[in-house]
């Protein structure tokens, strides 16, 4: 029998932001809950960069496999999946889509679980395909009443808004700074590739949540350490993979909550409206796989209610 194979125009027109949610909650709440088997990546050395590997098995779903990238060239990334009942491969993906589409999806998660209740308006910093699949995405979770997008390169924060507008029906402007985009903001997506910060702490507002996807190493970081001085809650989606870097995490490891004790009720995270929460996107290993598997009709299991308050 023919093995599904996926690329990123498959990926694109197969998978809406609710599904791909929808698996990513679940496989966040199923690692936290055991279910789910999520060891931190391994690199295979290729001189002058490394071959990424990431793996999960989806005991409830009976499914397992792998995602593979390198940091050499930019090659294509591939996942791989596994009937874990009869070991046949029940679907390749190639292509960049998926882990895009997946960060986007545990993003989310993050801003329905930590910020504020009701419509958001939203602040963007970058305006590459991580930054755009951050708002694809929460649209399956909030309203969003207004984007504004600022990025290095004035032009490409034009060229988002447009597309915001057009695609998705949500009303975005290009900002001309980034503290224009960032203040007074429900919701702040910083994902670029900047390796030092590109905004002030001092900017978001109280009551802002803020997801980061980019670079967050001491040596290189796309928001401030202070940032984390004035939250009152650091989430993250794999404490282990944040433990796991081959240098140290901008923020403390042992002070950040995970996102799926969040989504288990162990933990409420927005307590008082005026607090400032981050969510530190590190990429959870097997969601690549729960993600493929959405794609081949192999469904989650509901998730638990999320304690809020």
């Amino acid at each position: 029998m023919p093995v599904p194979l996926f690329d990123d125009n498959d990926v694109r027109a197969r998978l809406d932001a609710k599904t791909a949610v929808r698996a990513m909650r679940a496989a966040v709440l199923a690692h936290h809950e055991g279910t789910v088997q999520a060891p931190p990546r391994v690199r295979a050395d290729l001189g002058g960069g490394h071959l990424v590997f990431t793996a999960g098995h989806l005991r409830e779903q009976e499914l397992f496999g792998f995602r593979v990238y390198d940091t050499l060239v930019g090659a294509q990334q591939l996942v791989a999946v596994w009937d874990a009942r009869d070991g046949d491969l029940a679907a390749l993906v190639h292509g960049a889509e998926l882990g895009a589409r997946r960060t986007g999806a545990i993003g989310a998660v993050a801003v329905d679980v930590a910020a504020g209740p009701g419509p958001v308006r939203v602040g963007i910093v970058g305006a590459g395909t991580q930054a755009w699949t951050q708002l694809w995405a929460m649209l399956a979770v909030r309203e969003v009443e207004e984007v504004v997008v600022a990025a290095r390169r004035p032009g490409r924060a034009e060229v988002f808004a447009r597309r915001a507008a057009d695609e998705l029906g949500v009303r975005t402007r290009a900002a001309g700074t980034v503290e224009d985009a960032v203040r007074d903001r429900d919701v702040v997506i910083v994902a670029t590739n900047s390796a030092v910060p590109v905004l002030d702490a001092g900017w978001i507002a109280p009551g802002t949540h803020v997801n980061t996807v980019g670079p967050k190493t001491a040596s290189r970081h796309e928001v401030p350490a202070a940032l984390a001085h004035r939250a009152s809650v650091v989430l993250t989606d794999s404490l282990a993979q944040a433990a796991g870097y081959p240098e140290p995490h901008i923020f403390a490891v042992d002070t950040m909550v995970d996102l799926g004790a969040v989504l288990a009720g162990a933990v409420a995270v927005r307590t008082r409206p005026d607090r400032i929460t981050v969510f530190s996107s590190v990429g959870l290993a097997g969601t690549e796989v729960a993600l493929a598997a959405a794609l081949v009709g192999r469904p989650s299991r509901p998730s638990h209610a999320v304690v809020t308050e």
